[in-house]
């Protein structure tokens, strides 16, 4: 670097130093790499070159006397030795540090572990030997004494230590190993080594004795793996005889086990899992002259005792599914009166409520034929019923629910407002907790029992009825909500259907009114059921298809669709085993479908419960159509 010449005072000023020439010389021979460059660290070739050198001494039993060679067996046995034997100070680029790493020392920066063994190691602090023990304590006695005058008997002593060691480390694998007698002479006090004579003699008497021995004690197979030209194919270690034969009449235990689990698994591979078969026809048909074609009645149900109760504008039948037989049960007089819902009670009771366009709610007994009361509470026509219990909730277009005890002379308990419009769908849940109802103004309601019935024990015939608001409104429905629907299989879940503005099946959890899940069906929905056996839902649809749904929950594909009516089909009834469902429509047809039978695709005759409790086979061919009248 140079600089242009200023005075003393400006250099002081700018900063600015004047270069010596030595230092541009110096520069100069640095930058230009003519020299040879010195580095401590010995080159690869030269290392292999060396180890190929020092392999060839050890295999003639010549070891080199000079002092580079004293030091690397200094190196090799112990740290002690190096600050004995040649020059302590450290010179660099040295022939005792290139023979260091050569042997087996290694270097700051490629480890070599050639000079480690660690078999012989374990050997040697293993083995009880006395007179390994005498030599190494003279050899560090020796050390303390004297200096580098005695350096060149030192090294000869450790090295026949070493190989001392070694031999004897051998002789005890192979005798592991082959089989050999250990009182053979390999095994001798000259081949292990007791004595200071020179390793290579030592190793060559062993060879021989060794290739004795195996030529007289090794065995067929042992010689046949040392005669291979590959011995990596070869099994080394293989039993002499075959394992001996179990006694007559063992058994494996572990044999039954895994053979059992295969073919388990082999049969459950084979077997498919077979799907229900669902005919598309109907298994009976029945005429139903004058049922009314209105959306938000309910006319239709099927009671525990098997039997099916149909109302057909003013009167009442039931049809008795096990003997086929029709009877009338009840008419209402009066020009403007007919009949709006009807509801048989739970627990194969002979009890059913019959809702009427005069605003009254009456109470028969089936099996004696009459009228057990009549309550009233409403202003308008009862279009739904629903009973949990000894307790009878009635639906009104009036927009009010009357929730009615039949055991007390004051039936009514209490009123439920919270619809605009006519109450047309009515449900309590299996539980008897919830009540929810559905109207004409799109809004689907939930009660609780606790609130609406609190203390109708307490009730006295001077008491009025309490009026409520429902604990939840839930207003997702664009239409009418008539179709109401509890699981039967999972509690709090709620299935409702709205009307042809709406067209969607809605699943709520009704214990915090979240909705679940929607699916648009593309029409009218009328009536729900679901399986009592499996998970899935059945739907009737009226404008414009007509047709009956059968969906898997919760995906809601469609399984299933039946066709048959040409009317929309507004009222769906499912039979007491769960198994059939019969489908009402304003084409004066009731028609039964075998939707949820049984998985096993057997056509058989289905076992049914009468009035009487005695159990009846029933023959569901149908030869001509039953007429109600």
């Amino acid at each position: 670097m140079t600089s242009t010449p200023l005075s003393n005072g400006n250099s002081r000023r700018y900063g600015v130093t004047h270069t010596k020439a030595s230092d541009i010389v110096e520069f100069e021979n640095l930058m230009s790499l003519d020299g040879p460059l010195n580095s401590s660290v010995v080159p690869r070739w030269q290392r292999k070159q060396m180890e190929k050198q020092q392999k060839a001494f050890g295999d003639n039993g010549n070891f080199v006397a000079s002092e580079n060679n004293e030091n690397v067996c200094n190196l090799s046995l112990n740290e002690s030795t190096s600050s004995i034997v040649g020059n302590p100070t450290k010179k660099h680029n040295s022939f005792n540090e290139k023979q260091g790493a050569v042997n087996g020392v290694g270097d700051r920066f490629i480890p070599n572990r050639s000079a480690m063994n660690i078999g012989l190691a374990q050997y040697t602090l293993s083995k009880d030997n006395t007179s390994i023990t005498t030599n190494t304590n003279a050899i560090a006695s020796l050390n303390r004494k004297n200096s580098t005058d005695n350096t060149n008997d030192q090294n000869d002593l450790a090295l026949n230590q070493v190989t001392n060691n070694s031999t004897s480390f051998t002789c005890a694998l192979e005798a592991n190993l082959l089989k050999i007698n250990t009182n053979s002479t390999i095994h001798g006090s000259e081949a292990c080594g007791n004595n200071d004579t020179d390793s290579s003699q030592h190793m060559k008497n062993a060879g021989h004795g060794l290739e004795n021995v195996i030529s007289t004690n090794i065995d067929s197979e042992c010689s046949s793996y040392w005669a291979t030209s590959n011995p990596s194919e070869t099994r080394v270690l293989a039993f002499k005889k075959k394992a001996p034969a179990p006694k007559e009449g063992h058994t494996n235990s572990l044999q039954v086990l895994y053979s059992a689990t295969r073919n388990l698994d082999a049969s459950s591979s084979k077997t498919t899992k077979t799907n229900r078969h669902i005919p598309s026809a109907p298994e009976r048909i029945l005429d139903a002259p004058d049922l009314m074609d209105d959306y938000y009645l309910n006319i239709m149900d099927w009671g525990d005792s098997n039997v099916l109760a149909i109302a057909l504008m003013q009167t009442v039948y039931l049809w008795d599914a096990v003997t086929g037989e029709i009877t009338e049960l009840m008419s209402v007089d009066g020009d403007d009166d007919y009949i709006t819902s009807v509801k048989w009670i739970q627990n194969n009771g002979p009890h059913i409520a019959i809702g009427t366009a005069a605003a009254t709610t009456r109470l028969w007994d089936v099996t004696m034929q009459k009228q057990v009361r009549s309550m009233n509470g409403h202003s308008s026509r009862v279009s739904s019923l629903s009973w949990s219990n000894y307790i009878l909730s009635s639906g009104s277009r009036d927009s009010t629910i009357v929730n009615h005890d039949v055991r007390q002379r004051n039936h009514h308990v209490s009123t439920c407002q919270g619809h605009e419009m006519e109450v047309c769908g009515l449900a309590w849940n299996p539980e008897g907790t919830i009540l929810a109802s559905g109207g004409n103004d799109n809004n689907l309601c939930l009660w609780d029992a606790s609130t609406i019935l609190g203390g109708q024990e307490q009730r006295t015939s001077s008491s009025r009825p309490g009026i409520y608001s429902p604990r939840a409104t839930l207003t997702d429905h664009r239409a009418a909500v008539k179709a109401v629907a509890w699981c039967p299989w999972e509690r709090n879940l709620l299935a409702t259907g709205g009307g042809t503005a709406d067209r969607c099946i809605k699943f709520w959890n009704a214990s915090n009114g979240a909705l679940l899940n929607s699916i648009d069906t593309g029409s009218q929905i009328c009536s729900l059921l679901w399986n009592k056996k499996e998970k899935e839902l059945l739907s009737s649809h009226g404008y414009s298809e007509n047709q009956l749904c059968l969906w898997k929950y919760p995906t809601m594909v469609k399984v299933k669709e039946l066709k048959g009516h040409t009317s929309r089909v507004l009222h769906l009834a499912q039979s007491p085993d769960g198994s059939s469902v019969v489908s009402g429509a304003p084409d004066e047809t009731l028609r039964f479908w075998n939707v949820f039978g049984s998985t096993s695709g057997k056509k058989s005759s289905k076992i049914d419960r009468n009035l009487n409790g005695n159990l009846s086979v029933v023959n569901t061919r149908m030869n001509r159509p039953m007429h109600i009248r």
